[in-house]
């Protein structure tokens, strides 16, 4: 859809199948394995084989071409192969993409897939080292002189403000998210901080990153590959898994936007990319924020949980603190990038598919719609998904 009129996808694809490798420090295997080692046990969830596939999508940043890990899978043709931009921004959009390409025909099976060895190879976290010139980098010229290197630092800028303008301190604002992931991570045998939550106290005291956001604000740094699989509502009906609709799904760019230093709009307390998000995904759904029983919303830092919570309209702006920490909506239900992997965004929509299908291990009982986000501060995405009927 656009901002101003819904559009005809929803209700037309589903997510069939999900699969993963472990999620660790230092996978010991190339990223093209990983890759490939998801997209076959997400064919296996589908009751799908390789020569089914006929789409594949990833992100711009993923070092496993579509062709590369279709041949390594042992898949035939392809009719259908899209990469999309901004790192974390595109987790959601390469489902909305598969499902565009199912709706329109121009493919019967996709495969969506990230994989990387973030943690043992290249670590984001780690900010820029080198940067090919661009247009789109031209923006990072502003901050860099001055010390804004990494994600942490272009993201306390905002973080900063927010805390400001609704009188609140880093302990109060931030600590809920933080202990909320990983109490669900603490239940979750996948996540890497299984049987490990925190406390209030343990987040205040964690060491500072860049100023207001400590250590236990900032996501986990993780090897490891996930894959979805998308494919008509008609024929999942026909598979072994409860299709996961794909009801709405929508990207969404705000004006003055930038990747991660947006700092010239008029208000730094929000995040307009998602806005742009929220209004399509309302609209498409035609839900409403009480309608939806679990929130898989990307949480790389603490506080852009928050500012989604109040895009999305889930609470006025400055009040997400407190609807946090009343649990007032399932939240990341799997841990989150905080609290199970950092998968860019992709192991959220796989916990919102198996809180469709009844087998999260924090199942929210009669789970039936979803909402999912992806990476905020850049250009980015969001689903609306549901379960069939």
């Amino acid at each position: 859809m656009s901002v101003r009129t819904r559009d005809s996808l929803g209700g037309r694809a589903a997510i069939v199948g999900i699969g993963a490798t472990e999620f660790s420090k230092d996978s010991g295997r190339s990223e093209l394995r990983l890759a490939v080692e998801s997209v076959r046990a997400a064919l296996a969830d589908a009751g799908l084989t390789p020569a089914d596939v006929d789409g594949m999508v990833t992100f711009t940043m993923d070092t496993s071409p579509e062709i590369t890990v279709a041949q390594a899978c042992g898949m035939g043709e392809l009719s259908f192969f899209s990469r999309v931009h901004y790192g974390g921004g595109a987790a959601c959009a390469t489902v909305q993409q598969a499902a565009l390409a199912v709706a329109a025909g121009v493919a019967e099976v996709v495969v969506c897939y990230r994989a990387f060895n973030e943690r043992s190879g290249r670590r984001f976290g780690s900010g820029v080292r080198h940067r090919e010139p661009s247009a789109e980098g031209t923006a990072l010229g502003w901050t860099l002189p001055f010390g804004l290197l990494t994600p942490a630092s272009w993201v306390a800028m905002a973080a900063q403000r927010y805390l400001y303008a609704y009188g609140l301190t880093p302990e109060d604002a931030f600590g809920p998210v933080a202990v909320t992931a990983r109490r669900h991570a603490a239940t979750n045998p996948a996540a890497y901080f299984h049987d490990r939550p925190i406390t209030r106290a343990d987040h205040a005291a964690s060491r500072w990153i860049a100023e207001p956001l400590r250590l236990l604000d900032c996501c986990q740094e993780t090897d490891g590959g996930q894959a979805i699989v998308v494919t008509s509502v008609e024929r999942a009906r026909d598979l072994p898994q409860p299709p996961a609709v794909v009801t709405a799904a929508a990207q969404g760019a705000g004006r003055a936007q930038e990747q991660m230093t947006s700092f010239y709009r008029d208000d730094l307390t929000g995040l307009p990319e998602m806005s742009v998000v929220a209004r399509q995904l309302w609209c498409g759904s035609g839900l409403a924020p009480a309608d939806i029983d679990v929130g898989i919303l990307y949480d790389h830092f603490t506080p852009f949980v928050l500012m989604q919570l109040e895009e999305f309209g889930f609470c006025a702006p400055g009040e997400a603190p407190a609807f946090v920490a009343e649990d007032r909506l399932p939240l990341n239900t799997h841990g989150g990038q905080l609290g199970e992997a950092y998968l860019h965004g992709m192991n959220g929509v796989a916990e919102a598919v198996r809180q469709l299908r009844g087998t999260s291990v924090n199942q929210v009982p009669g789970a039936a719609r979803t909402l999912v986000t992806a990476g905020t501060g850049v250009p980015t995405s969001g689903l609306v998904l549901t379960s069939d009927g």
